[in-house]
């Protein structure tokens, strides 16, 4: 589901559109087999929350609205970028409802797409005319990566501390909805304090967006979220719901054995388990301490209707179940 259909984002459904068609055009040099995945990846859906904040951003700090949907459009397609490129690293098959581009395609293809539209984000983002921008764009994508790599050479299967996954869920999720909510600051060329606010809006919000897409994992609907539960499970990492059933039940034998890499049998029990136990509710509480956080950050802003969208979709953000 698009969030543009939601009701709070009334003020910007124009321009959402205007980031949609550019994110389906085919640069004429653009190689058939990169349209028809690019096209297929856009397609697919997606919440757009990125575009949206953007946006909302823009038009609350008084920033150039052709310059602001350019923006939107690359901070879109950086992160279906990571997500072409998480999906080979995990080995996913399904993203939201569909098959992945690494399901049908070679490593390589995959790799080199993901590449493309990467470098496509960066296209866009140029067209903005904003070095600050551009240079925020780039330590992003630093973040992300490091992220990744960290993961890969620290992360231990099924182990791991509240500080170590906070720090994992700010670099693949939080960094990017940062940027997101300080992009329209940055092309308003508004003061530090504007800037900061929203940036720490994005910060507090991208972490609890994370956390419930954590309790998704454990709780949703498959056919809504788009793809299988417990896939964090299956592939031993650690997220704030299992952390904290861990902490009330250390030596769970149904969750330790999913952890080792059982089979699926043991995993989807586990998967039950943990969705009954408390772990989930609590889950939740910390999402909306930062939300809460989000939208107190937002203090310094001028009041009006798009700061009160930007506080409608924090509070969004957690009740969500998709």
């Amino acid at each position: 589901m698009l969030l543009k259909h939601l009701p709070f984002l009334d003020l910007i459904r124009n321009d959402l559109e205007r980031v949609e068609v550019i994110l389906r055009e085919q640069p004429p040099e653009q190689h058939e087999a990169v349209g028809v995945a690019v096209d297929h990846l856009i397609g697919g859906g997606g919440k757009r929350l990125r575009p949206a904040l953007v946006l909302l951003s823009a038009y609350l700090c008084g920033a150039d609205v052709d310059r602001a949907v350019l923006a939107a459009a690359a901070a879109e397609m950086l992160h279906t970028a990571t997500l072409i490129h998480d999906d080979l690293i995990d080995g996913s098959l399904v993203r939201r409802g569909t098959e992945t581009l690494n399901a049908s395609w070679t490593p390589g293809a995959t790799v080199l797409t993901g590449d493309y539209v990467f470098a496509r984000a960066a296209y866009l983002v140029s067209l903005t005319d904003t070095v600050l921008l551009m240079r925020r764009f780039a330590e992003t994508l630093m973040v992300i990566c490091n992220g990744e790599i960290r993961q890969m050479f620290d992360g231990r299967r099924g182990e791991g501390s509240r500080q170590e996954y906070e720090q994992r869920i700010y670099d693949k999720t939080a960094s990017l909805i940062a940027l997101s909510a300080e992009a329209g600051a940055i092309l308003a060329g508004a003061d530090d304090r504007t800037r900061g606010a929203l940036r720490t809006y994005g910060e507090q919000l991208g972490l609890a967006f994370q956390i419930v897409d954590d309790v998704l994992d454990f709780v949703a609907d498959e056919e809504v979220l788009g793809k299988p539960v417990g896939g964090d499970l299956r592939q031993g990492l650690v997220t704030l719901p299992l952390l904290l059933f861990l902490e009330a039940d250390p030596d769970h034998p149904t969750v330790r054995r999913a952890l080792k890499g059982a089979d699926e049998v043991a995993v989807q029990e586990a998967v039950r388990t943990i969705a009954d136990s408390p772990a989930v509710g609590r889950s939740l509480e910390v999402a909306r301490g930062y939300i809460e956080r989000a939208s107190a950050a937002l203090a310094p802003c001028p009041s009006g209707p798009y700061r009160e969208a930007l506080e409608d979709l924090a509070h969004f953000v957690v009740e969500r179940r998709f």
